[in-house]
């Protein structure tokens, strides 16, 4: 019986892996339209109320998305606001949902990796994750990736798909 040899462990492949940076720390949505009137109607004396009477405190150490689940036309100073009250607290406040909050600090994390590591090497943007990575991570990570890379393929080793070949100069 021959001996059975793993190609992809010996070969020059650099899997690239998304769950590697994805940030530690709880992430929390808030809905605005709970302090609006009915959901829908902002009346900034009892807007302000609702924000004042809040327990901002829980979002400690938290990523935090805001947005309103409604169709109400919220004026932008209602969400900044919001996002005032959430400063003393939270990590990190974006107007979104959670996946555009996963999105955001994907991209402060992506833009301050040395890439130069994966020059001229075939890479493999790993495909399957247990995380909730987002799509607009995927394709920005390939975007800082493909100056450097030789070829970028997205999956996974046994299934990859070719993304990228560096043209021969």
């Amino acid at each position: 019986m021959e001996e059975i040899i793993n190609k992809v462990a010996n070969s020059a492949l650099e899997v690239f892996d998304l769950e590697d940076y994805y940030p530690k720390g709880m992430r929390v949505q808030i809905d605005i339209s709970q302090w609006l009137l009915e959901g829908f109607l902002l009346k900034e004396k009892d807007f302000r109320e609702h924000l004042k009477n809040h327990d901002w405190s829980q979002y400690q150490d938290q990523y935090v998305a805001v947005n309103c689940s409604t169709d109400a036309i919220i004026p932008a100073w209602a969400l900044i606001l919001v996002s005032v009250h959430l400063a003393p607290f939270a990590k990190k406040v974006v107007n979104g949902t959670i996946e555009d909050l996963d999105a955001s600090l994907y991209e402060e994390i992506l833009s301050k990796i040395d890439y130069s590591v994966y020059k001229s090497k075939p890479v493999i943007v790993k495909g399957c994750s247990r995380k909730p990575v987002p799509m607009r991570a995927y394709i920005l990570a390939t975007n800082y990736l493909q100056p450097f890379a030789r070829s970028i393929m997205y999956g996974e080793a046994c299934s990859a798909v070719p993304l990228y070949k560096e043209s021969k100069k």
